[in-house]
């Protein structure tokens, strides 16, 4: 494989990604069908392939039963719920259903409708998704350093084996990446449980 044309396809599938923009979230209350149809549209780069859903009705009814998702009024979603969803959109590629009650539900439980703080629950998803552009380059340079790791990876191999071996190879490091960072954030996630520092939440003072 060519290592500048690999790197340059997968960029452009990043850059295609992105994120959804608070200014394209309607500022209008939503029923589910306009939820769906909405999350359906903004994250259609993320989908693998086209038959795949962003979001199901189904999905969004569970993540209500679960408490990640405040319940709707009067049938209707606010920004507020669009930008919970896409929150746990990401996070639940993830983490465990339980893993992101511990460290989305104080966000929730702080910011959530409470329009007079002076954080805003829009306020954190802006600041959040505003890193994406520098972590995409950070990600794009580590990708390059173990692309080129991978192809000198069995050098005595026959050539015909060789592409599959480096395809392989790099697909182990990336896999072990995704799951070294994986177990960190399950360990700060135990931690702010065991101790109690959840955000938005102080530990209890012993008596």
């Amino acid at each position: 494989m060519d290592t500048k044309a690999f790197l340059s396809t997968i960029l452009s599938e990043l850059k295609e990604i992105g994120y959804v923009k608070p200014e394209d979230i309607p500022n209008i209350d939503l029923y589910m069908d306009q939820i769906t149809t909405f999350m359906d549209a903004q994250l259609a780069a993320s989908k693998r392939s086209e038959n795949d859903k962003i979001l199901t009705k189904t999905m969004i009814n569970n993540y209500a039963k679960n408490n990640l998702l405040p319940p709707p009024e009067k049938k209707k979603y606010t920004k507020e719920h669009v930008l919970t969803l896409i929150f746990i959109y990401y996070l639940k590629n993830i983490l465990s259903i339980s893993d992101i009650q511990n460290i989305l539900n104080p966000i929730t439980d702080r910011y959530f409708g409470k329009s007079t703080s002076d954080i805003r629950l829009e306020d954190i998803y802006t600041e959040v998704f505003g890193l994406e552009h520098q972590e995409t380059r950070n990600i794009m340079k580590d990708l390059a350093k173990k692309f080129n790791t991978s192809m000198k990876t069995f050098e005595d191999a026959p050539e015909e084996d060789k592409e599959l071996l480096h395809t392989f190879s790099l697909v182990c490091m990336l896999c072990y990446d995704i799951y070294i960072k994986k177990t960190i954030v399950e360990r700060i996630i135990d931690n702010m449980e065991s101790s109690g520092r959840k955000p938005g939440h102080s530990p209890e003072k012993t008596k």
